[in-house]
């Protein structure tokens, strides 16, 4: 069983102290909208992987194959450094770390002209993509910013959900699928459940305790993000 430390979209004092240490996480993943130094802080109290999907209020990833093109904010706003250090995106990948399979993509639909944002058709060659280097092998985790339409997301326009999420629950069935954006305010989020799949609004932040899928060993599970 891994321990899973799953952060998203808001600050927590009780979290960015180093008292986070009791909660002995295996691992730690960020579903977006957080300050690249919160995550930083966690990779380096904890000592433990912390792989991250961004969101529409963070900076743009810069990976070997976006190269150095403007790294924004969402505010449009230059951004010194091109991810947070110690920590490993997921956006458009598939990875692994403490023994979880993880696919993640990252933003929102489109609403500005914020960075991380993308329309329905975007986000659908993203999808494709992603299931592309996932290949035929489960994963344990998929982690996005925003849920799937009607599966937790809302009416308003920036908050609505992604339709080809659905297809990528569908066909990599994970365990969990965690996400952030849609504030809580306070209010618990119920779990929703999609076949074997149960999704799981993480904000601020959720303990949760994860059975690795069984496959073959030495399963290639790298791949290199475009950042479209």
């Amino acid at each position: 069983m891994v321990r899973v430390l799953a952060v998203s979209d808001e600050v927590v004092d009780s979290i960015h102290h180093p008292q986070v240490r009791r909660l002995a996480p295996d691992l730690v993943v960020g579903t977006g909208d957080l300050p690249w130094d919160y995550l930083e802080f966690l990779a380096s109290a904890l000592d433990v992987p912390v792989v991250f999907v961004p969101g529409n209020h963070d900076p743009e990833v810069v990976t070997r194959a976006t190269g150095w093109r403007a790294v924004l904010t969402g505010d449009g706003m230059p951004h010194a450094d091109p991810r947070p250090i110690g920590c490993r995106s997921a956006d458009g990948r598939v990875v692994e770390a403490a023994g979880l399979r993880i696919a993640g993509l990252g933003g929102s639909i489109r609403y500005s002209n914020g960075a991380n944002q993308y329309t329905q058709r975007q986000l659908a060659r993203r999808a494709r993509r992603l299931l592309r280097r996932a290949g035929e092998e489960p994963v344990d985790l998929l982690l996005t910013h925003s849920p799937p339409s009607g599966l937790g997301d809302e009416d308003d326009p920036p908050h609505r959900g992604f339709d080809a999420l659905r297809q990528v629950l569908d066909v990599l069935r994970p365990t969990w699928h965690l996400h952030g954006h849609v504030h809580p305010y306070g209010m618990a989020k119920p779990d929703r459940h999609v076949g074997p799949t149960t999704l799981r609004n993480v904000i601020p932040y959720q303990l949760i305790d994860v059975e690795p899928v069984r496959r073959p060993v030495g399963v290639a599970v790298e791949g290199d993000s475009d950042g479209q």
